[in-house]
């Protein structure tokens, strides 16, 4: 498995969001709420409108870790309001074109992969969105205490390691260092 990396740039972070509101509406607000909850794709994708229309939080049992979790998505209400404003209670979030099932892992991976190559992005999949809301989260917390528990991992290194921030700190300690 290839590694993915967070969108660490906000104009590129700008310019992914444009790229897939160009491709469909329904891809841009997948990304938006991915980038947004923390939630892996695997639990996107599985979700329907009922799941989020008019909610505070979302609130799921994680296909991975089997645990219970509230996720915050209040802050893009207006998103999913006006997304999900013709679509039925019982309808996917994120619905494929062929039949009534949601897209699927590799076609999600495919939209986001599409769309990165539009802005010159690499190293980008599904887990790009998880690792993207962990590192602004991080970068506008400084919480790694909350992000680690959000994302269910076993230790703060795990959490720094997994959204690029270990590996960030040390290339910014390096900088401008020679002997």
């Amino acid at each position: 498995m290839e590694i993915v990396n967070p969108i660490t740039d906000k104009k590129k972070l700008q310019d992914m969001k444009e790229a897939l509101m160009m491709s469909s509406y329904r891809d841009f607000v997948l990304f938006e709420i991915g980038i947004n909850s923390g939630l892996r794709v695997s639990d996107l994708l599985s979700l329907k409108v009922k799941d989020v229309r008019g909610k505070l939080h979302l609130s799921i049992t994680e296909g991975k870790t089997k645990k219970k979790k509230q996720f915050y998505i209040q802050h893009i209400s207006d998103v999913i309001e006006k997304y999900t404003k013709h679509m039925e209670e019982d309808d996917w979030l994120f619905p494929s074109r062929k039949g009534n099932k949601a897209i699927s892992r590799i076609q999600a991976y495919n939209i986001l992969n599409k769309a990165a190559d539009l802005i010159g992005l690499e190293k980008i999949g599904t887990h790009t969105m998880r690792k993207t809301f962990g590192y602004w989260y991080y970068k506008q917390t400084k919480d790694v205490a909350y992000l680690m528990k959000i994302f269910n991992h076993s230790s703060q290194s795990v959490t720094l390691r997994y959204i690029g921030i270990e590996q960030e700190e040390i290339d910014n300690t390096l900088k401008g260092f020679r002997i």
